[in-house]
């Protein structure tokens, strides 16, 4: 979850021993779980505000584990356990009471953090008897409270005067931080502007990873630098590619030298949070991102009878969701006609497999997107082919620059695109994506064939599902 602003999670799963132990796993709605704690942890006898202090303490420290990834980051399979050595305690099938389930059922989706800070805060505590911490006492609540003191003023006396209370966070259903396709050279988007950030951090305490100079999003050789080294540092194999193993790497280390799940912590400011690509695409929207998806859907529409086609116009309008719509129902998704994660994910996996299985002649035909961005930096054939484009593009518009199809992206080439971009209306900042792509080879196509003809007309065959 550390690739986002904090939610409530739908489910919460709990190991019933410590972490290392042959128990058993229980997945729990996260209502139920904060009852389960609360009523396993504190006395419904309690003064409510003391109860109230409890609770988003309870509420904050599990909410914490799960942003953190703190535990599947390590490889396991759950969220938290039910032992009190590591968490709080949970007690699978107790009895709930009910003046704490009411109290549950208006708070567990409100949590504290330090301001300025994003994260749930680790809301360290112990009962303040049999065990003391430098955290809340819970029986130390009960005398605040029966002093007057407010829930809020409660907690302040245990975290300081720094803290806010988040009300009603959304509640979501919970997913892997892991993007779920290996992020390689070429990719873009907020996952691969966290990956940049959080190396970045990383590299403070581990200086031999080297800086990637700008946290833009796109993933290029400086990326591919510092993944290689944090994995050669890390006893990882130094590929320069992002899988499974080394996202949940960089995310424990990024966790561990920001001190996040610690009372301590350095905090996840709001600045660190990836803006840059919008989480979800949906109907009314306008945006390079739509255009983006246009391309998409518009291929596979191509190679997808059942999946409907779609003119790109940057705008997500009504044709558009139906597309989406399509797009869902043929790869077994909920037919929400919004793009989530879920589907950009599998709509780029179908993209590319189109993309591998079309052979194409360069000297005659309009090359498809190869579904990686292009910036100052990157090499081989596919730029190439868009160096080809531009130098015959720059026959007929002398105030876009040819350049020598050397297969390297450099400063040259970065201009050209830039050039090419400011005539038709792009956004002018050198990198190739689906949008740019789209453009320079249908003006490539109009200039040498004489119509404009973009990979995704007339295939020539197309897949049914």
């Amino acid at each position: 979850m550390l690739t986002g602003t904090p939610y409530i999670p739908e489910t919460i799963t709990v190991h019933l021993g410590t972490p290392d132990s042959n128990a058993a796993n229980v997945t729990v709605d996260f209502p139920t779980y904060v009852k389960n704690v609360a009523s396993s942890e504190i006395y419904p006898t309690w003064p409510e505000n003391s109860l109230r202090a409890n609770i988003y303490v309870i509420t904050t420290f599990a909410l914490n584990r799960i942003y953190t990834e703190w535990y599947r980051s390590r490889g396991y399979d759950f969220d938290i356990t039910a032992s009190t050595q590591y968490d709080q305690k949970f007690i699978n099938g107790r009895e709930i009471f009910e003046n704490i389930s009411l109290l549950a059922d208006e708070l567990f989706n409100d949590y504290v953090r330090r301001q300025g800070t994003v994260e749930p805060m680790f809301t360290s505590f112990c009962n303040g008897t049999t065990v003391t911490c430098s955290g809340l006492s819970q029986w130390g609540t009960v005398t605040l409270a029966n002093q007057g003191m407010t829930p809020y003023e409660i907690l302040q006396y245990y975290y300081g005067d720094d803290i806010d209370i988040v009300k009603n966070a959304p509640v979501r259903t919970s997913m892997p931080s892991f993007p779920g396709i290996d992020l390689a050279v070429g990719a873009a988007g907020n996952d691969v502007k966290s990956l940049q950030i959080y190396l970045n951090r990383i590299s403070r305490n581990y200086p031999a990873i080297p800086k990637i100079p700008e946290a833009d999003g796109v993933y290029g050789a400086e990326t591919e630098d510092a993944v290689r080294e944090f994995q050669r540092i890390f006893g990882l194999n130094a590929t320069g590619t992002v899988d499974e193993a080394t996202w949940y790497k960089i995310i424990y280390i990024y966790t561990s030298v920001k001190r996040i799940a610690e009372l301590d912590s350095e905090g996840v400011r709001l600045e660190e949070i990836p803006r840059q690509y919008s989480e979800e695409l949906k109907i009314g929207m306008q945006s390079r991102e739509i255009s983006v998806l246009q391309y998409y859907l518009a291929v596979i529409g191509a190679y997808y009878e059942a999946v409907a086609p779609v003119e790109i116009t940057g705008y997500f309008g009504e044709e558009t969701e139906k597309s989406v719509k399509s797009f869902q129902r043929v790869f077994g998704l909920s037919q929400t006609g919004v793009v989530d994660r879920a589907t950009w994910n599998d709509m780029y996996r179908a993209y590319q497999g189109i993309v591998e299985s079309v052979p194409f002649d360069s000297a005659a035909d309009v090359v498809l997107y190869p579904g990686t961005v292009f910036k100052e930096g990157v090499s081989g054939e596919y730029v190439r082919i868009l160096q080809q484009y531009l130098t015959f593009i720059s026959q007929t518009y002398p105030n876009i620059s040819a350049v020598n199809d050397t297969g390297y992206f450099g400063p040259l080439t970065r201009q050209s695109v830039t050039e090419f971009q400011k005539q038709f209306g792009l956004t002018p900042n050198g990198i190739v994506g689906a949008d740019t792509w789209d453009a320079i080879a249908g003006v490539y196509s109009d200039l040498k064939f004489g119509f404009d003809k973009r990979p995704y007309q007339n295939p020539g065959y197309t897949i049914s599902a």
